[in-house]
Order: structure tokens, then C-alpha cells, then sequence
């Protein structure tokens, strides 16, 4: 929303409903216009508003200079939270912010910026929960990048009473420097455009700032040169209040950078130069413009005391400041180059932080010089120590704009963006770089990075084919071709069949790849490396029809490096609660899952949380917790979103969709598979698509279109001679797909399906894969008239259900036994088997499946005596309500209205001769 404010002050009320709003949960108010406008006024008046109702308030002021330093802004946040509380914090995360705080260096584990974002989220919400706090930011426009992304991921993730009380400076086309501010509701965001001031409002301005007022010609006048701007007004007026004779009025400044070089410029000598120094840190002291001028404390202050008595500095203990961004704008901008470059030579020699000390090097040279080149790249190192892959890859671009141009700082700078989330820049670095490396172990790591950008979108192929070129170059750098074994063992396996072809050969590529990976990293001893390979092969091997490799996987996981960053699909303890949720140990799995949550929250690892959190989505809804699984595969959305990218959110929106075809929201599941089969093919990763296709065709089998459910699953039927293996994760179908078949009879077909799970499930001792051949074969027994063979299996798939926790699959197998001993006339069994069928999908929101068993109740119509004879919705109120249930939430369990559970308890009471509950729970044995 946006709000319109008559004055530079901001409206009370639009304060005060800030306030209110932090009270209920996150929040932010943002004040916005152009430079001058008055925006710092109205930050430091609604800070004062927000203290005054108790509010906890973290600042932060940022200029131009602070741009430059990675975290300044995160840094000033944080500075008046209590040790004792960043203590508290993790060890991975209290070590990202010490490093922050530059209280620690580059020993102990790696910290990035997820790790440092993780922590202050923490650090936050904890200040929150004591008090409602704010993070004042001022002049939003010159956040570092490292902050930025901070804050990014902060405030997407704020719960509790934090609010975010920020100004920028709009920029001229329209765009927002507060793009980052993502709250959990767009409303949350109120942004108030501060307008120019009108001519009553400017005199009272001047009025405040000089003393006395001035003439109605004269205010006329600079109201219209101003435009209204506050601080325009009053710079014009200070060029009137010192001219007061009537002969000597001075004309007026047509623009504000006249204004503002008749501010700065009229200092000379000495005094200029420590002007000028002043303009270029972000941090100034009075003991750092001495050293940097070769002067004494005492002759700094000398020298700027007319500047300080003239409004333009202001010195506060030892800290020296403009008392305006534009005054430092200007005194740069009207600074010679030569001048600029002297003095940032003079505070390169006596700057301590690495990072600052390079960039004013580079900003003071003008060649190329391999001092001021290895200086850049040693303060690029200490950035990345410090968990700032954006500050790392600024300064090696700086070095590389020096003439340093070379393809080495360019593969690194690209690793940077990368990590920093800027993937198209990191793409044509190495694009660039790729032109003129040669053979060997550093194309092989460009080669690698470009393929991690092409994963990252999900364009698999490329990835695959970029990466063959990488094995070759890594031969000698067995590290480099672990890695990258690794990787084109899981973009080979994800763009299989992308060029149409049917090949059967890659599988044995893939195979030989991971076990190539496994065999490279043994050989080099490195613990992490061996963990990743071996996890890959295990991953590799089951899924591709060999079981799980157990001694390979305990291996893995007592070798893994709880602090790696490495993907999903190389982290043991991931890879280890896929399979067991694959396997049907749900509940091994859901506190396997748990763990590796809990890993990548502390580390802020997004991407490996959406992964997480779409495959606990999984096991949720195996588990029959449809509600969990939406709330998680939700989760699993927003988090895709907030890491962009082209096609990141296919998986997500694929599990979305399945569980939105479980709970039988047809139009949402309809959408997302459509969505992500249109991302398949852009991106041309042909094997993405089975899922959409899966839950396509179990919708369709759900209300019985079996001509649909063919349709969308035949493709992966005639995939199977291709794919050895149908695990739960990509057999998932093979059921629905006999059912249709079945249903349109072609039994033969059906059989070929049922034998296949049968098999599988025998061989490797899977209950679900037992399960559902049975239930499946039942089905093509019925069909061809076998009804005891039929009853026979069917009971065997409910004997195997009873060793997996998968309550919507055991519902599935009894609605098909209720049927087939209605057929054989056995309605009072056939009626108990649907009514439990029918608790179940009740309970897991199946509504679909609910219309089926409740279809096949009417079709059963059990006749008892004549006083009992009760449909099938009288039978389940009357069920419930011998329970206890109240009439309410018999009506939530059954989706009808408290009304209709009513009428149905008076023809029940009617039809059994009662008059009571009381009397109903005697008498219910008799009518089930």
C-alpha cells in the first residue's frame, strides 16, 4: 500500500498504525522521495515515537562510503545486542557473526552469508520475544550487498513483533531500493512519499532553523527554486541570511548541486583535503583524518572548526560526520581526480581493514600494479572468510577493471556471484573466461561452476554436457574430479531421455560414473569427499533398481562433515531419510528429516530447506497427514520463489500438486501440474516431469476418468524397460496405471504391471510394492471372473499393509476387498470393511475418495430388520454418535452441517424404536 504525506514530517497516524501493527506481528513502514526531501527527519522522529511505546530499536545509518564494506550495515545493527545473547547463539552461527563483528577470523569452519542471515534472523526474533523490535535503517539506497541479502532473508522469514523502519532515496525510474523488504503479506509494507513542502510549511522550517523569517518575496523565491525540498530551502535561505543588505542580495542558485559546491567549495588548502578524506570513509574519526593527513588530532580539529560552526560536519567525541549525504556527495564529486586519488592513497596507508585498504588502492591507482592486484585478492580471501561472496567478487572485478584481467579472477569471481545468488553475472564471467582457458584443472573449474548454474535451473542437459568436457580437463586434480564425477552423475541421471532417445546404456553410464567418483575419492582420502561419493552411489545404485548398498551409507554418514555445504543429494543424513521414507520406515524418516531440517536452518541453506521441505511433504502425505503435507509443501513453494532462478520451484509445485490431488482439490492440482509441465519444456529436462504426470493420472483415476489416468500415465509405462527400478519414488504410479488398465480392459497389460510390483517387492522385501501387486492383481483376478483367487489376494495386500504405515493405500486396498465381498454376497463383511475404508478417507481429508467408498456403501445396502434399515450416512452419524461426538463435530468428521446431522439422528432414532444417545450406544452393535 502506499500512503501520501502533505509534509516532509511523517503523519502521526501512519506511525502510530505501525506501531499497532508490530504489536500483532511483522511490519514495516518506509519513507521514500527524493534527496533532501527530509527523510532522516521523519526516521529519527518515528524512532523516537516507537521508543516512547517501549519498542527495542536496532539503527543502522548508511552512506555512500559504507556501500563498500561487506556487513557495515548488519555490523551497526547488531552493535547494541548484548554478547551474552550472541553467545547463545549456535557455533557455526555465533562464528558467522564474531566474524561480522571482525571478533573472529578465517579459522574454524566455513561461514557464508546463509549462515550469517540464519543468525541474525535468530538474533532478531529472540530480541522480539523479550520486546517489540525495530531495525531502523536509514538511507537503504547504500546497503552494502552483503546486508542486503541479510535483511532479504531476515525479513522474508520475521514471526514474531519485528518491524522494519527504513528511508531510501527513490530512484528517477521508478525502482525501489527496498525491493529486498518481502514480508509474509504485501499489506504488511506501508510506504509514505514524502512530499515537497508548501510555502507555510518552509517557513516554518526556516523559521526553526535561523531564527526569524523571511521576506514574502524572498520565501516565494526559494520555495520555487527549491521545489519545496527542505534541505534545498534551507541552503538557499543561508545564502539570503548571510547577505541581509538589500544592495548586496545575492542571486539565488539555479540547482541544487550549486547549492552544494557553494557549501563544500568554499574551503581551501588544508582544510579541503581533510574534506575530501572525510568523503571517502564511512567511519570516520577524528584520529584516522590525522593519520591519513600526516597531522595531529589537535590541528584536525583545527582545521575543521569554522566547517563544523558552518553546519557542514559535525564532530561527536572522536567521530566526524557530514551533517548531510549530499554535503559528502558533493565534496567527492567536485574533487579532481587527481585529488580523489591522492587521497585515497593517503588512506590505503593507513587503513587496517583488508578490504577498505584494497579498495582505496584500487580507487587510487590508475595502472595496472601487482601490489595493488594482490592486495584486492587477498582482501577478496578475507571477505569470503568472512562469509561475503558479494564483497569478494566487488573487489576481484575491481582488480579485473585495473587491468588484472585474468581467466583465474574471473572463475573466482563468478564462484562468488555465485554464492551471492547473482547467477546470471557469475554465467558470463565464465562464459568469458571459458574463451580463453586452456585445457587442465582451471577450465575444469569453470566448467563446473557453469554447470551449477545450468542445475540451478534446471537445465540438466547442458549441465551433463559441460560437465563430460570437465572430467576430462580434472584428470590431473583428483579433488576437481570428484567433484565433478559427482555432479554428472546427477545431471546425467535428471536429463535422461531430454534428446528423445530410448537408449538403455545410460544407466550403466551413470553407475560407472558414481562408482568412478567413489573410487577417485578412496584414492585421495579425503573423509567429506569419500562421505559425498558414497552417498551419490548409494542415492544412484537404489534408485536405479540395486537396493540400498548399507555398508556404502554407513560409511557415508560416519564420514560426513556436519559443517560441508554441499547439495542434498551428496549429504548422507539426506540421502539417508529418502530412503528410509522410499522403504516404508516413515517414522525413521520423519525424525531422519527433522535432523537435516534443523542442519539447514541454522545455516540458512534455502535451497537445501526447499528440498527438505518438500520431501517431508512426502512422507506427511505417505503417512496419511494431507493437512501437514499442504502446510509443508507450501512451505517448499515460498521457499523456491524467494530463490528465484527459472525453473527452481518444478519440484516444489510438483509435490504440491500430488498433495492437492490426494485431498481431491482438483482445479489446484490441475494448475500446478500444469505449470510444471510447462517448465519441463523450457527447460528440456524431460524426467521432471514424471511426477506431473503421476499425480495427473492418479487424479484422474480418483474420480474414475480411467481413459484420462492412460493417457497421462502411458509414457511412463513405456518408459519402465528403460529405468530399472520402481521404488516408491518412481513406481509411485505403477498402481494407478493397473487400475486403469483393469478398468478399460487390458488385463494382460494389467498382469505385466502386477507381476513387476510383485517381483520387486519379493526381491528387495518392500510391503508397499507387496501391498499394491496384490490389491492390483485382485483387481485382473475380479475381471476375469476368479472372485476366491481375487478375495485371496486382496486379503494378502491387507496382511502387507499391515507392515507399513501407509494409511491411504491400506484405505485403497479395502475399498477394493468391500467390493469383492459385496460381489460374493458377503454385504455385512463387505459393509464393515467400506464403512472403515470411509473413516479413514474421512479423516485425511480424501474427499474424492470419501464420494467412492461412500458410492460403494449405497451399492452394499445391507438389509437388517425393518426398524433398521439405515442408509449409509445415517449408519456413520449414528456410528459417531454412539462415540460420544457432539453434533458439531460429527459435522466437521463427515463434511455435512450440524442441520443435517439432526435430521439424520431423528431417522435413526425413529427407525431403532429409541429415544436416547444413551439408548443408541446400546443398540449400535446391532446395526453395524
Amino acid at each position: 500500500m502506499t500512503s501520501q504525506g502533505a509534509g516532509h514530517q511523517p503523519q502521526h497516524q501512519a506511525v502510530t498504525d505501525f506501531v499497532t501493527a508490530v504489536q500483532r506481528g511483522p511490519a514495516a513502514l518506509v519513507f521514500d522521495g527524493e534527496a533532501g526531501i527530509g527523510k532522516t527527519t521523519a526516521w529519527l522522529a518515528a524512532i523516537a515515537a516507537v521508543r516512547q511505546s517501549g519498542f527495542r530499536v536496532l539503527t543502522a545509518r548508511v552512506g555512500q562510503a559504507e556501500s563498500v564494506l561487506a556487513y557495515a550495515a548488519v555490523a551497526d545493527l547488531l552493535a547494541d545486542v548484548d554478547a551474552a545473547v550472541i553467545a547463545q547463539l549456535p557455533d557455526l552461527q555465533r562464528l558467522a557473526i564474531d566474524r561480522v563483528l571482525f571478533r573472529a577470523g578465517g579459522d574454524g569452519p566455513v561461514t557464508d552469508q546463509r549462515v550469517t542471515a540464519a543468525a541474525f534472523a535468530t538474533l532478531v526474533e529472540a530480541a522480539a520475544a523479550t520486546a517489540p523490535t525495530i531495525l531502523a535503517i536509514d538511507d537503504t539506497q547504500w546497503l552494502d550487498p552483503s546486508s542486503r541479502a541479510v535483511l532479504a532473508f531476515a525479513t522474508r522469514r520475521l514471526r514474531g513483533r519485528v518491524g522494519v523502519l527504513a528511508t531510501e532515496r527513490r530512484d528517477t525510474d521508478g525502482l525501489t531500493a527496498t525491493a529486498w523488504l518481502d514480508l509474509s503479506l504485501p499489506d504488511d509494507v506501508t510506504r509514505m512519499r514524502l512530499q515537497p513542502l508548501s510555502i507555510g510549511a518552509l517557513h516554518s522550517v526556516l523559521v526553526d532553523r535561523f531564527g526569524h523569517g523571511f521576506p514574502r518575496a524572498e520565501l516565494v523565491r526559494i520555495a520555487e527554486i527549491s521545489g519545496g525540498n527542505p534541505f534545498y530551502a534551507i541552503e538557499l535561505a543561508r545564502v539570503l541570511d548571510g547577505s541581509r543588505e538589500p544592495a548586496a542580495q545575492p542571486a539565488l542558485p539555479p540547482t541544487l548541486a550549486e547549492v552544494v559546491r557553494e557549501r563544500t567549495g568554499r574551503y581551501r588548502g588544508d582544510t579541503a583535503d581533510v574534506l575530501l578524506t572525510l568523503s571517502c570513509v564511512s567511519a570516520a574519526t577524528v584520529d584516522l583524518l590525522a593519520r591519513a593527513a600526516g597531522a595531529t588530532a589537535g590541528r584536525i580539529v583545527e582545521l575543521l572548526e569554522d566547517v563544523e560552526t558552518d553546519g557542514v560536519v559535525a564532530i561527536d567525541g572522536n567521530r566526524v560526520v557530514f551533517t548531510h549525504p549530499l554535503l559528502a556527495r558533493g565534496t567527492y564529486a567536485e574533487a579532481t581526480p587527481a585529488r580523489r586519488r591522492a587521497a585515497h592513497r593517503a588512506l590505503a596507508a593507513v587503513e587496517q581493514a583488508p578490504e577498505l585498504r584494497a579498495r582505496h588502492l584500487a580507487l587510487a591507482a590508475t595502472t595496472s600494479d601487482e601490489a595493488t592486484l594482490a592486495e584486492l585478492d587477498a582482501a577478496a580471501q578475507s571477505a569470503r572468510e568472512r562469509g561475503a561472496p558479494a564483497a569478494a567478487a566487488e573487489l576481484l572485478e575491481l582488480a579485473i577493471g585495473l587491468g588484472g584481467d585474468k581467466p583465474m579472477r574471473r572463475v573466482r569471481a563468478a564462484g562468488d556471484h555465485f554464492q551471492a545468488g547473482d547467477a546470471a553475472r557469475a554465467r558470463a564471467l565464465l562464459d568469458d573466461a571459458l574463451e580463453q582457458l586452456r585445457p587442465g584443472w582451471l577450465r575444469a573449474i569453470a566448467l563446473n561452476l557453469l554447470a551449477a548454474v545450468h542445475i540451478y535451473d534446471n537445465h540438466f542437459t547442458r549441465a551433463a554436457e559441460l560437465l563430460n568436457q570437465a572430467v576430462e580437463d580434472a584428470a590431473d586434480a583428483p579433488p576437481v574430479l570428484v567433484q565433478t564425477l559427482m555432479s554428472l552423475t546427477f545431471a546425467r541421471g535428471m536429463g535422461a531421455f531430454a534428446d528423445g532417445t530410448d537408449d538403455t546404456g545410460w544407466v550403466e553410464e551413470m553407475m560407472a560414473t558414481a562408482r568412478r567418483a567413489v573410487s577417485v575419492a578412496e584414492e585421495l582420502g579425503v573423509p567429506s569427499l569419500i562421505s559425498q561419493a558414497q552417498t551419490m552411489w548409494v542415492h544412484t545404485a537404489f534408485i536405479h533398481g540395486h537396493g540400498v548398498d548399507e555398508e556404502a551409507l554407513q560409511r557415508a554418514l560416519a564420514l560426513e562433515e556436519p559443517d560441508d555445504d554441499v547439495p542434498s543429494p551428496s549429504r548422507a543424513g539426506f540421502v539417508q531419510a529418502l530412503l528410509s521414507a522410499w522403504t516404508g520406515d516413515l517414522d525413521a524418516a520423519r525424525t531422519q528429516i527433522d535432523a537435516v531440517r534443523r542442519h539447514c536452518l541454522q545455516r540458512g541453506d534455502d535451497r537445501n530447506m526447499m528440498a527438505v521441505e518438500s520431501y517431508s511433504a512426502l512422507i506427511a502425505l505417505w503417512s496419511g497427514d494431507l493437512g501437514q503435507a499442504a502446510l509443508q509443501a507450501e512451505e517448499a513453494v515460498h521457499r523456491a520463489q524467494q530463490l528465484g532462478g527459472e525453473h527452481v520451484d518444478v519440484i516444489p509445485l510438483t509435490v504440491r500438486a500430488a498433495v492437492a490431488a490426494y485431498r481431491g482439490q482438483q482445479a489446484a492440482a490441475e494448475a500446478d501440474c500444469a505449470a510444471v509441465l510447462e517448465a519441463v519444456q523450457k527447460s528440456g529436462s524431460v524426467r521432471m516431469a514424471d511426477w506431473a504426470l503421476m499425480t495427473a493420472g492418479f487424479l484422474a483415476v480418483s474420480r474414475r476418468d480411467f481413459d484420462a489416468a492412460i493417457e497421462a500415465l502411458q509414457p511412463l509405462v513405456d518408459r519402465l524397460p528403460l529405468v530399472p527400478g520402481i521404488e516408491l519414488m518412481q513406481g509411485w504410479f505403477l498402481p494407478d496405471a493397473a487400475e486403469a488398465l483393469v478398468s478399460l480392459n487390458r488385463l494382460d497389460e494389467a498382469e505385466q504391471l502386477c507381476a513387476l510390483l510383485l517381483s520387486q517387492g519379493q526381491q528387495f522385501d518392500r510391503a508397499w510394492m507387496l501391498a499394491a501387486g496384490n490389491r492390483c492383481r485382485a483387481m485382473v483376478l475380479a475381471a476375469r471372473g476368479s472372485l476366491d483367487a481375487a478375495l485371496d489376494c486382496a486379503r494378502a495386500a491387507m496382511a502387507a499393509h499391515d507392515r507399513v504405515p501407509m494409511p491411504f493405500e491400506r484405505a485403497r486396498t479395502q475399498l477394493l476387498l468391500g467390493q469383492l465381498q459385496r460381489r460374493q454376497k458377503a454385504k455385512e463383511a463387505a459393509s464393515a470393511t467400506l464403512a472403515e475404508a470411509l473413516v479413514c478417507f474421512e479423516a485425511m481429508g480424501a474427499q474424492l475418495w470419501v464420494e467412492r467408498v461412500r458410492h460403494e456403501l449405497a451399492r452394499t445396502n445391507v438389509r437388517r430388520s425393518a426398524a433398521a434399515q439405515l442408509s449409509p450416512t445415517e449408519q456413520r452419524v449414528a456410528e459417531l454418535a454412539a462415540t460420544g461426538m457432539t453434533n458439531r463435530d460429527i459435522a466437521s468428521a463427515l463434511f455435512i452441517s450440524p442441520k443435517t446431522v439432526e435430521s439424520n439422528l431423528s431417522r435413526v432414532y425413529r427407525k431403532l424404536g429409541i429415544r436416547s444417545r444413551a439408548e443408541l450406544g446400546r443398540r449400535i452393535d446391532d446395526v453395524r
